[in-house]
């Protein structure tokens, strides 16, 4: 999923990977264990043919993979520009009297016990950044990323977690792609993305999913009309006492071509679904890039942190905040997904507050 493969491939392969899963391990007991060089019946393993050989090989590689990847996400620190991260969760299935799911696509999924889906985490994170220029200090961005409306999680879901959002003002509200996996639920926005406006300005761009699963020019349409402005592959400026704020936005590997930022803007702000063009960010000398796609894996484990990441990067950028100068990159966990799991993970509706520092 980190790459433009026809959606046919990837639901195919997605399978086989799934079922290969429980297989493997059979298969090396069946193989390994109980047959050839009976290793669970006192065998050698010098008696491995090649192929097993090859095969613990490059098990013995992942899990050393895993250990470096475990080290760097516990010993990361916080980025030196995050001054202050307030967070409030809220339970909506218990706000609305009921689970909000409905039969559809993975609906067992949605039930399982456990399951964080509900427990929406909004936050609000104060950034102080040098190359913030003086007009625009204490500018304020509400970021959403990530909603799939794909049925499964009900419409009143939605409804109440838009309301919420409306209650914390911005003077951006920036949506970062993958939006519609049902094309039907295009006439939820209304009553959801709708109502959330920017003081100075509403932006969005589309994602894999919106390309895919979904018509992506009546995405465009039903967000223009209702006061957006989609800005993939192109950029939108704002101006402030003479300072010039540039919002590109990059929907690639799927759609359009990357934006071209004017040579005279003051600060860049970059909507990328996906964090992997964060090395491109960099050359194009984005101060603040914004993106989702990777849904915080969706499933973190205890000590390990995330394990899967639809990235080239693996779960290097699966969620949070990352210093690369000269730019700021946020990776939103999203709201949902086609698969409506989450577990220790929850999803979130972040609020970004840049102050500039001397």
């Amino acid at each position: 999923h980190a790459y433009p493969a026809p959606s046919p491939t990837l639901r195919h392969l997605r399978h086989l990977h799934d079922v290969m899963i429980p297989l493997f391990p059979i298969a090396v007991v069946w193989f390994v264990g109980l047959n050839g060089p009976k290793l669970l019946w006192g065998g050698s393993w010098s008696q491995l043919n090649l192929f097993w050989q090859v095969v613990f090989g490059i098990c013995v590689i992942g899990l050393l993979h895993l250990g470096r990847v475990v080290l760097q996400h516990q010993l990361t620190p916080k980025p030196a520009s995050l001054t202050s991260n307030h967070s409030e969760f809220h339970d909506i299935a218990a706000e609305l009297g009921h689970k909000p799911i409905a039969r559809g696509a993975y609906y067992s999924l949605a039930r399982v016990p456990g399951n964080g889906q509900f427990q929406v985490e909004f936050n609000d994170k104060t950034f102080h950044l040098p190359n913030l220029p003086e007009a625009w200090d204490g500018l304020t961005i509400l970021h959403l990323s990530d909603w799939h409306l794909t049925g499964t999680v009900t419409k009143d879901f939605y409804l109440r977690v838009s309301e919420l959002a409306a209650t914390r003002e911005a003077d951006l509200v920036c949506f970062t792609g993958d939006l519609i996996d049902n094309p039907k639920l295009v006439d939820w926005l209304p009553e959801t993305l709708g109502r959330l406006q920017g003081r100075l300005g509403t932006f969005a761009i589309l994602g894999n999913h919106d390309k895919y699963l979904a018509n992506p020019e009546v995405t465009r349409d039903k967000l223009t009309s209702l006061g957006w402005q989609v800005i993939g592959s192109r950029c939108e400026s704002l101006s402030r006492n003479g300072s010039k704020l540039v919002l590109g936005g990059d929907e690639t590997p799927w759609i359009g071509k990357p934006p071209e930022f004017p040579e005279d803007a003051d600060f860049r702000i970059l909507l990328c679904h996906t964090p992997d063009h964060i090395s491109r960010a960099k050359r194009q000398q984005v101060d603040l890039m914004l993106s989702g796609h990777n849904h915080g894996g969706q499933v973190q484990l205890p000590g390990l942190g995330p394990i899967y990441s639809p990235s080239r990067y693996g779960v290097k950028y699966a969620s949070g905040i990352f210093e690369e100068p000269p730019t700021l990159l946020h990776v939103s966990r999203g709201l949902a997904g086609e698969h409506p799991l989450r577990w220790n993970c929850p999803p979130e509706i972040t609020r970004l507050i840049l102050k500039r520092s001397e």
